[in-house]
């Protein structure tokens, strides 16, 4: 790794853009590459040190086409855009995507010959980010490859995850995520279910961070009145400057806060941009109003990263992880000092992920 300040990201979606030939082509994750937003010599380049690696389940139909989204199902408005929800996959499917992309994380572990390390506690993590390792923390983005009875949490646990979505943008067994909007709130339908309960529960037991990106405003509001451990959102916006489904109410940052726990700005030019563009020309400076946004509102403690790479749209100036210290230096413009920028960079999310982990 270069000099540059060390990256702790809340979500990205390498893991399936590896294991998904219509999106990653074939690449490794040990050459760099001009396809993606990671591999190991473009984080090295940038600074990411770790970060929470999605496992996201799409359709059958994406695993050939790559896109999760049909382009059938957006609609556009002359003031923003509609995406219709998308539709619920099949446990068995979702079990057998994640198996597979789970052979893959491990085979990536191993050929790295520690350079990647799946790690599993605070101490780990401390240990992986002080030795210059890659740092992944296994999360699933949407409890599908868990049964309602949740009797596959545990082995999950036991093979290393420690971060779970309960919901993508689709209904599951365990509740209901927002669809794609602007503008429009994230008050878009029912809640947790029963299993849904559950699985928070039990998630709390366990020390599995519970993420809230994705989840409808109902849904947020259920897990905050049943967990005890700090409310996270890995990958969102906040919904005063860009009215997106998938942004934050101040209600909501103020619960965040109110916990001890985080929100990762992502850095998806659609849940920044005020005027809910898909534009790419962004200046870094709008990504930055976002991160003072939550820092002026709820705290500097309350604020970290989670970039969305390998997932969703970059700004040109932020198009993959080696374009990292472009993102420091806009926050440095914005005012952030260095301690400031060490705690968005990565001490927030560590503290956290302390706070919610029981090893």
């Amino acid at each position: 790794m270069t000099g540059a300040l060390p990256i702790f990201d809340g979500h990205n979606d390498v893991l399936l853009n590896l294991a998904i030939p219509a999106r990653g082509k074939g690449r490794s994750f040990f050459e760099r590459s001009d396809i993606g937003h990671i591999d190991l010599p473009r984080a090295r380049a940038g600074g990411l040190a770790g970060g929470l690696f999605a496992i996201f389940v799409p359709p059958e139909s994406a695993m050939i086409t790559g896109s999760a989204i049909p382009m059938e199902d957006v609609a556009f408005t002359p003031r923003g855009y509609s995406v219709k929800l998308g539709e619920a996959v099949s446990h068995t499917h979702a079990l057998r995507v994640t198996r597979d992309v789970l052979g893959l994380l491990f085979r990536i572990q191993v050929e790295s010959q520690g350079q990647v390390r799946v790690v599993r506690s605070a101490d780990e993590l401390a240990g992986a980010l002080a030795a210059g390792a890659l740092a992944v923390v296994l999360h699933f983005e949407g409890a599908e490859a868990i049964d309602p009875a949740l009797t596959l949490l545990p082995d999950f646990y036991a093979e290393g995850l420690r971060s779970l979505g309960i919901v993508w943008s689709r209904p599951n067994a365990f509740g209901t995520g927002v669809p794609f909007r602007y503008p429009a709130s994230p008050d878009t339908g029912p809640g947790l279910t029963e299993a849904g309960r559950a699985l928070t529960r039990a998630c709390n037991e366990l020390g599995i961070v519970i993420d809230l990106a994705h989840i409808n405003e109902r849904g947020f509001w259920d897990v905050s009145g049943i967990s005890a451990a700090p409310l996270v959102v890995t990958h969102a916006g906040v919904h005063a400057i860009c009215a997106s489904t998938r942004n934050i109410t101040d209600k909501q940052l103020d619960a965040i806060g109110e916990t001890g726990g985080i929100v990762g700005i992502a850095y998806d030019v659609s849940m920044l941009r005020p005027d809910g563009d898909i534009g790419r020309d962004m200046p870094l400076s709008v990504l930055a109003d976002h991160i003072a946004y939550v820092a002026d509102r709820i705290g500097i403690a309350h604020v970290g990263l989670g970039s969305d790479f390998d997932g969703a749209d970059m700004p040109e100036t932020l198009a993959d992880a080696s374009m990292l210290p472009n993102l420091v230096a806009a926050l440095r413009a914005r005012g952030f000092d260095a301690a400031a920028l060490r705690a968005i960079a990565y001490e927030n999310w560590e503290r956290v992920l302390r706070a919610t982990w029981r090893e």
